[in-house]
């Protein structure tokens, strides 16, 4: 199945192989406006559930790791069977990074909003070395890995402005 970036599949391309549901963020890649938003906000509500089950932050950090590595087999068979590397469905690579982000984010609803906007921000910007892996490396590692980077500029923009707040407020 070949496709444009900007359509999404059919709801049966989501439900045909287990790959392309965790791929496509259990349905919220299929979302005709901004699907790497709508993936995010998914990563967003889903987040306090996941602690449920992983309440320490070291079980939920293996876990990350796991679904991180998972994800990369996911998200490359899927953009592999959609002919697209980086399909714009594909938002595993949102919803895993920034889960990562929720767990070092300060847990108060400004932070978590301030983490949303910011990981958007630098996940359409893609600085460098995001950039790099998104235009290099096609495949499900380079997928995943530019959120990651994104991941990385959030948590460090968010520390800095907490500095900055808590020297001067």
């Amino acid at each position: 199945m070949i496709i444009k970036k900007s359509v999404p599949p059919p709801a049966s391309f989501l439900l045909s192989h287990p790959a392309h549901f965790v791929a496509c963020g259990l349905g919220s890649g299929l979302s005709r406006f901004a699907p790497g938003t709508a993936g995010t906000l998914f990563a967003w509500a889903t987040y306090p559930l996941l602690r449920l089950g992983y309440p320490g932050d070291l079980q939920f950090a293996v876990f990350l790791v796991f679904m991180f590595a998972f994800g990369i087999w996911c998200v490359h068979l899927t953009g592999r069977h959609l002919g697209i590397v980086d399909h714009g469905s594909i938002v595993w690579d949102e919803i895993v990074p920034f889960w990562a982000v929720l767990l070092i984010a300060p847990a108060q609803i400004f932070w978590q909003l301030a983490a949303f906007l910011w990981f958007r921000f630098y996940d359409v910007v893609k600085p460098p070395p995001a950039r790099w892996f998104d235009t290099e490396i096609k495949n499900g590692f380079g997928v995943m890995m530019d959120d990651v980077v994104a991941a990385a500029y959030t948590v460090f923009t968010l520390a800095a402005f907490k500095a900055v707040l808590d020297r001067f407020l």
